[in-house]
Order: structure tokens, then C-alpha cells, then sequence
């Protein structure tokens, strides 16, 4: 497994493999990694020749400065886990690589109204730094597919937006999201949960679960939220949103049969941990 920080030194790995005729595929991370991550690198290795796999703790996507410094770090324990998955490339650039001082990294991207709804509206400023530093990861690594989790399904479809928008060259990938036994999503955040909060947290997904077959039978979105925030306060949790939209606009729906794909998304707060989750409850 090649290691590589500088970004000149990458793109020269990149191009010899290219030159081969290898079929390059990326995975871009901000690290403290689980298997959640490790299921996008087993499903590029199976539709590519070569995996990279970026880790980067982007300070722009950060609105809460103390959320960025309490991000954890496992950088080790990251490299072996990438090393035991079989990826032939990790990616460690420093912000200075990424945003090079002289360099306008800004990009002009409007995400529409897709980025002020659900996570735009209590993290301002988040899918702009978001769509700057994978827009920037693209440009740098030139990969034929890109994958990403459904369980940030928001962040996947602007940048399904922002590949369109620019007409980027890359297969964008989604992969399903990885639970834990009980049903939680995994996530970097988990491990600052206690063991009885963790546990207590599987009745996030348990609930979209059966929220939906309310929903499919004409229950209205303000029932379902309703509940679902009483629910969430039974358990002293914190709910900050549930949202039924569009899955490609993100636009509310009303009803069953407002569009193809329905997406049921939302974000709780577990002791002062911030959880997202997300169910596909309709897709045709």
C-alpha cells in the first residue's frame, strides 16, 4: 500500500496506472474509519483495478469549530484497517495541499435549494466546503468512479448535482448504508456514545422502519413527524429534524405517490452526540 502526501506524487501514480490501462476507483474519507467505510472500498475493489482512499478532516465542512476539534483522529489504526482491505493507495494531504495558499479552490456551484433544507438549515455553510473539497479530491485524483454511502444521502445527491453541473468524468456510486447488530448506522460519531445510549440509539432506524407503512397508507407527514419526535423525547433524545422528500430534488412530498423515489431522512441528538439516518421508503 503506497502512502502518498503530496499531491504531485499522486497524480504521477495515477497517470502510470491510467497509462496501463487500469480503471481507477475513489473513496474519499475524513477518516476514524469503520466498516461502514471498508464496504465502499470492497465495492470498489470489485469494479475497479486500483482503489485510492483519501483521508482528509476538511476544516470547511466544520460550522462548529469544537465538532472539528473533538473529530477523532485514529490515523494508525485507520492505515492498518485500509492495508488489511487491500487498497493500493491511502491519500494524507494537509490542508495546505488542498487549499494552497494563492490558490482560489472556490468553486461556483449552486446546490439549489437542495443544500438549505434538512442538514443546510442547522449547518450553514456545510455542502459549500463539502462540494469545494470533493469538487478539489476530483480534480486530483481523476478516478472513473466515485463511491459514497447512502447513509449521507443528502451530501450524495449534491454531488450528483455538482458532477452534472460540471460535467465531470466519473461514475458516482452509491452504497447502501452499514448498520450495527441493532439497527444504528454506523458512524465515526458512535464511539462517543455510552454502551447504553448506543444501544438505546437502534430505535432511531427502528422507527423509519415502521413509520413507513404509515406513510404508504396515507399517513400524513406531520403524523409521522409528530410521532416521531415524541418517540425520540421518550428516550431523552434530541430530535432536530425528520424529512420526507424527492430522493434526486429533495423537495418535500406529501404523499406516496409524489414521486419515485422517497427518502425519509433525520437528525437526533443521543447525549450531545449528533446522529443522521436515512430509509429509502419508495423506489421505482
Amino acid at each position: 500500500m503506497f502512502i502518498f502526501k503530496r499531491v504531485v506524487h499522486l497524480q504521477d501514480w495515477i497517470q502510470k496506472q491510467k497509462a496501463e490501462g487500469s480503471k481507477v476507483g475513489f473513496v474519499p474519507t475524513m477518516g476514524a474509519l469503520h466498516n461502514g467505510h471498508l464496504s465502499l472500498v470492497e465495492k470498489s475493489r470489485e469494479e475497479c483495478d486500483v482503489t485510492i482512499v483519501s483521508i482528509f478532516v476538511n476544516p470547511k465542512q466544520f460550522n462548529d469549530p469544537g465538532d472539528l476539534v473533538k473529530y477523532p483522529k485514529p490515523i494508525e489504526k485507520d492505515l492498518e484497517l485500509l492495508y488489511k482491505a487491500g487498497v493500493e493507495v491511502v491519500f494524507l494531504p494537509e490542508v495546505e495541499d488542498i487549499y494552497p495558499p494563492g490558490m482560489e479552490t472556490a468553486i461556483d456551484f449552486d446546490p439549489g435549494p437542495a443544500a438549505s433544507t434538512m442538514e443546510g438549515e442547522f449547518r450553514p455553510g456545510h455542502f459549500s466546503g463539502m462540494a469545494e473539497v470533493v469538487y478539489r479530491l476530483l480534480k486530483i485524483t481523476t478516478p472513473d468512479c466515485l463511491f459514497m454511502g447512502q447513509k449521507d444521502f443528502q451530501q450524495f445527491s449534491i454531488i450528483r448535482k455538482l458532477i452534472a453541473d460540471f460535467d465531470l468524468n466519473v461514475n458516482l456510486v452509491m452504497c447502501p448504508t452499514i448498520r450495527e447488530d441493532n439497527g444504528l448506522a454506523m458512524s465515526s460519531r458512535n464511539v462517543r456514545l455510552s454502551p447504553e445510549a448506543r444501544e438505546k440509539a437502534s430505535i432511531i432506524h427502528s422507527t423509519l422502519v415502521s413509520k413507513k407503512a404509515s406513510f404508504a397508507e396515507g399517513g400524513t407527514v406531520e403524523e409521522i413527524k409528530s410521532q416521531f419526535f415524541e418517540i425520540m423525547k421518550n428516550e431523552n433524545f434530541k430530535p432536530e429534524y425528520i424529512a420526507v422528500v424527492d430522493g434526486y430534488t429533495l423537495n418535500p412530498v406529501t404523499s406516496f405517490d409524489d414521486a419515485d423515489q422517497i427518502v425519509v431522512c433525520c437528525a437526533v441528538f443521543v447525549e450531545d452526540v449528533r446522529l443522521i439516518d436515512n430509509l429509502i421508503w419508495k423506489n421505482t
